[in-house]
């Protein structure tokens, strides 16, 4: 992470924390869940597939990896239910596959909203689910929603003469949980995932700066 991602001085801890974390606990009461937000182009799908890699060493294409994208498997609106029952077909048939299989779910802020309530029951602190445990499994949702809270607080303290470094987790994660749960586009509009706290860590992905932006060039040039 700290080789390849720019700026986020955030994400890199939460997530390195979350996830180490996670795994170094043996006795899970509940699957990872991970929401990540920010304006598109800061790193987000960047870092979940880092994320991957270093879980599964084929990373995205590796069989215990799942990657959904709202426009692509739930572009119609009217298919809501078919669409739900088709989700928790898909995790209970990868999770019982295997037990730490991760879910990645891009473009959650164009997701129609409901969808994602089908999976709260996997989420939730069950020791099992008709004979499943989801203890193990990482879920990580990405999207923009949220963005402009995040990018308003980065430009307060820049206009206040701070640091961007400066900015810690409390100072966005409340606005963006209740943001993102009432903000109809967000796929996470009034969803029990956040009203029943099943989402571990809100993680905010602050707007990149020229400078970030020649290192991102840098390291792909080397890469």
């Amino acid at each position: 992470l700290e080789e390849k991602l720019f700026g986020q001085h955030l994400a890199t801890e939460v997530i390195l924390k979350a996830l180490t974390g996670f795994r170094n606990n043996k006795n899970s009461k509940k699957p990872l869940t991970l929401s990540l937000h920010g304006w598109a182009g800061t790193g987000k799908n960047f870092i979940s597939q880092i994320v991957a890699e270093n879980l599964y060493p084929k990373g995205l294409k590796s069989n215990f990896v799942h990657l959904f994208v709202s426009t692509l498997h739930f572009p119609h609106e009217q298919k809501i239910k078919v669409y739900q029952d088709q989700l928790q077909k898909w995790i209970r048939g990868n999770v019982s596959a295997c037990g730490s299989s991760v879910f990645i779910f891009d473009e959650m802020d164009k997701l129609h909203p409901g969808i994602i309530d089908a999976i709260k029951p996997f989420l939730d602190y069950y020791e099992q689910v008709d004979g499943i445990s989801y203890r193990r499994a990482i879920f990580i949702f990405l999207s923009n929603a949220g963005g402009d809270l995040i990018t308003k607080t980065a430009l307060d303290f820049w206009r206040a003469g701070r640091k961007r470094e400066e900015i810690q987790l409390k100072d966005l994660e409340p606005v963006l949980s209740v943001g993102v749960f009432n903000n109809k586009h967000s796929g996470l509009w009034h969803s029990g995932l956040i009203d029943k706290n099943l989402i571990d860590y809100f993680i905010p992905f602050l707007p990149l700066e020229y400078k970030h932006v020649k290192m991102c060039v840098r390291a792909e040039m080397r890469a």
